[in-house]
């Protein structure tokens, strides 16, 4: 059984929807009590990463999401769940996250583009394969997935297994031991999206 963690923070009916159509049993929880009973569990979000970070503690969910890491199960977090996997962000201030895997989630640096582009980067783009992941299995090296996101993690290339091009080359796809992070919305990119969602549910 799948954890979807709910903190208000997420577009929980698309998760779900992504995994009832790939016949994935899920369950929404709010309980940290509950969190460690699931066999893999999964950190959406949408929005600022301080507000998700007073969320998340304001019940003791960081503390149960940080448990269940250390376990060995399978963690995923997509979009603004990914970002909250790191050590810090500076949107709108400095805020901590959960500090899970080294690095930081910074503003795309307009200076660095190669030309005028809009922020937030919004829509279809690529994410180019840097290792090899389970997560990966069945989609080719370089593939398309959905991205919504003004801002980016900046970390030690060790845990990039996606980098995607806009304006420079970041990380898009992380991956630290049983713990994994993907920038664009899975349940946003159709068959690869949810063919991640699926790898996901196999791990």
């Amino acid at each position: 059984m799948i954890g979807i963690v709910n903190y208000n923070m997420g577009n929980l009916a698309s998760v779900t929807n992504a995994f009832t159509k790939l016949g994935i049993k899920t369950e929404i929880q709010s309980d940290p009590e509950r969190i460690q009973n699931y066999d893999k569990l999964l950190l959406p979000g949408v929005g600022a990463f301080g507000d998700a970070m007073a969320h998340l503690k304001s019940n003791g969910m960081d503390e149960a999401i940080k448990e269940f890491a250390t376990s060995g199960k399978p963690l995923l977090g997509i979009c603004l769940g990914m970002q909250l996997l790191f050590d810090s962000s500076e949107e709108f201030g400095s805020n901590d996250g959960l500090g899970l895997i080294n690095g930081e989630i910074v503003k795309f640096d307009e200076t660095k583009f190669d030309h005028k582009l809009k922020i937030p980067h919004m829509g279809w783009n690529e994410i180019f394969t840097e290792k090899n992941s389970p997560i990966f299995d069945g989609l080719p090296k370089d593939f398309y997935l959905y991205f919504v996101h003004s801002y980016h993690v900046v970390c030690d290339d060790r845990y990039a297994i996606g980098k995607t091009h806009y304006g420079y080359n970041f990380v898009s796809a992380v991956c630290k031991d049983n713990i994994y992070g993907i920038q664009p919305h899975p349940e946003k990119s159709h068959d690869n999206g949810l063919k991640i969602l699926e790898n996901f549910a196999k791990l």
